[in-house]
């Protein structure tokens, strides 16, 4: 590993520190490309306008235009956080908007598989829908789409992944990925497009008279107050993190918004039971609660069971239910972790034994087991990527009724080399192998035939062999350099947390030379460390890492707060050490 410090530029870290700022979050922000405090202001106002994104005020239109006819709605999600947040938006939205009749349908990750394919849109037909929505997908969907269509339904798509060679053609498509829509936060996730269609929808019916002063409603016919949309922002904020999107000025925005709301109390009970059953606290609640506490949780729904699930705790008003609903979406990620665990512990064995370990592992790795639970493979993906360095796929064998010849992958990346890119040169250099696939730069999906799986792993390892040099498969971890000691306190990392962090906007990290005093291994599989920092004794761990460290080494870590018996100590998180 080779550890590097952020360039920070003098003038920034002035010019803020000149506007207010704290001086270490001066640095900070400097260090990310923030050179104005204006750019730090999240007022709702600074948002990017709904006019900009392509399809917005068609889909307004349409969705008006079916509100006012009273035709029966239908959202087709995804089954991960970003689709059940984007579900829960597009419902209790279009629901306060004036839509009488708001249904929803998630399709099974095992026996749908993703997206809108031609039975789901059967599906939603049969339960007498007249329009079908899709969120955080559908992008992809042609052959879905021109069912619907053929069906009789009206079809609005709202996603955020990269199209195809071919759009579908639905009535209306709203996706700052697709040909000719200059919105800049192309990062925006599903949740958030869905929120921008919402935007659009309230002011096409603000322009129709539909909404009155509030003292004028109900008096000589006037209409209804206009609905406040904020409401929806913690939704919004929490879809947005755990979908792991990069986190520009838009984002960080609609992310910081709904932070202000749960610490302030103003959230779905839902959400509200959610951070009670993952041990978290919502007055105090931070981007890191989104991304490891109640994002797992509800992607565990769709990973093992039923996303149903966690949409249902997302759209509940009954405090009594939404805590039934918690807890057994806290129930099923301690089912995931265990999973999870065995499969990691499995696909590391399978992936050490292509290499021996003084060698160099492989550009790309891909790793397929039998006994594989296709709802995890994206994690421990994720997992093998983090330790080695290397683009990954995990592949499962389909459970689906007629698909027992296919294989279902997962796939996550590194800095500088384009997952779905790649997908698509294998896709073209070996016709036939890969089924299907789509995602993103930095996480996509596949399917393979079974009898095609060496073949995928030969073909994948060879673009990336290709495109990846040395330097670029050489894990490095860029810091924000050292900490000054008088920032090593407590309120200190209470100030932190309270910021919006995430990707593309990495939460801050340190790194320099310290002394190692002790070291031991708790539960077998964490290094706790008694560290001198600057020459002040300080307590460390490292989570997941049991190998020794020598008596003087740079580490690179995060600032955290250990609670006993009432004291609040820091702590450093060790991130990584660069061993010479």
């Amino acid at each position: 590993m080779k550890i590097t410090a952020r360039d920070t530029p003098p003038r920034a870290v002035w010019a803020l520190e000149q506007a207010g700022l704290h001086p270490l979050l001066a640095r900070l922000y400097a260090a990310r490309g923030i050179s104005r405090a204006d750019d730090l202001d999240d007022g709702l106002n600074r948002l990017l306008p709904p006019a900009t994104l392509k399809g917005a005020q068609e889909a307004a239109v349409l969705l008006a235009d079916a509100i006012a006819t009273d035709k029966r709605l239908c959202i087709v999600a995804d089954y991960d956080c970003d689709g059940a947040t984007a579900c829960a938006v597009g419902v209790r939205g279009l629901r306060l908007l004036g839509a009488r009749h708001v249904d929803y349908l998630v399709p099974d990750r095992v026996t749908d598989g993703y997206g809108l394919t031609p039975p789901i849109a059967q599906r939603v037909k049969e339960r007498g829908a007249d329009m079908l929505i899709t969120v955080d997908n559908g992008i992809a969907s042609v052959e879905g789409v021109a069912t619907a269509k053929a069906l009789g339904l009206q079809v609005l798509v709202t996603d955020h992944h990269l199209p195809g060679p071919a759009l579908p053609d639905a009535d209306v498509t709203v996706n700052p990925n697709q040909p000719g829509c200059d919105f800049e936060s192309k990062s925006i996730a599903g949740v958030g497009v869905m929120f921008y269609v919402l935007l659009a929808l309230r002011a096409e019916l603000r322009a129709r008279g539909t909404f009155c002063e509030l003292r004028q409603a109900g008096q000589d016919g006037a209409g209804v107050p206009q609905p406040k949309l904020d409401s929806l922002l913690p939704l919004v904020a929490l879809g947005t993190v755990a979908d792991v999107v990069k986190l520009d000025a838009n984002n960080r925005r609609l992310v910081a918004q709904g932070l202000k709301r749960i610490r302030a109390g103003a959230l779905p009970v839902g959400v509200q039971a959610l951070f009670v059953a993952a041990g978290r606290k919502a007055p105090v609640a931070t981007t890191f609660d989104f991304g490891f506490a109640l994002g797992p949780r509800i992607n565990a729904a769709g990973r093992l069971a039923d996303m149903t699930l966690g949409i249902e705790c997302l759209l509940t008003d009954d405090p009594a239910r939404a805590s039934e609903l918690a807890h057994t979406l806290d129930t099923i990620n301690r089912e995931r972790r265990e999973i999870e665990g065995g499969m990691r512990d499995q696909a590391m064995l399978i992936t050490e034994s292509m290499f021996v370990e003084e060698d160099t592992p492989p550009a790309a790795i891909s790793v397929f087991d039998e006994d594989f639970h296709e709802g995890v493979v994206g994690i421990v993906a994720s997992r093998i990527k983090d330790k080695l360095h290397r683009p990954t796929f995990v592949f499962a064998a389909s459970k689906a009724p007629g698909k027992e010849a296919e294989l279902k992958g997962s796939g996550r990346s590194i800095p500088g080399f384009h997952l779905r890119d790649a997908l698509d040169l294998v896709a073209k250099r070996h016709p036939g192998v890969l089924l299907r696939f789509g995602g993103h730069a930095m996480a996509a999906g596949c399917t393979v035939a079974r009898d095609q799986f060496t073949v995928f792993e030969q073909a994948l390892a060879q673009v990336a062999a290709e495109w990846l040099d040395a330097a670029t498969l050489t894990r490095r971890l860029e810091t924000d350099g050292p900490l000054a000691p008088e920032y090593r306190r407590a309120d200190m990392v209470d100030t932190l947390a309270r910021e919006v962090w995430g990707q593309g906007f990495a939460a801050p990290t340190f790194s320099e030379e310290v002394e190692v005093v002790s070291q031991r291994l708790v539960g077998e599989k964490h290094l706790s460390l008694k560290l001198k920092h600057q020459g002040q004794p300080v307590d460390g761990i490292w989570f997941g890492h049991t190998d020794a460290l020598p008596a003087r080494v740079t580490l690179a870590f995060r600032l955290d707060v250990n609670e006993w018996r009432g004291e609040r100590k820091v702590q450093f998180l060790v991130e990584g050490a660069e061993l010479s």
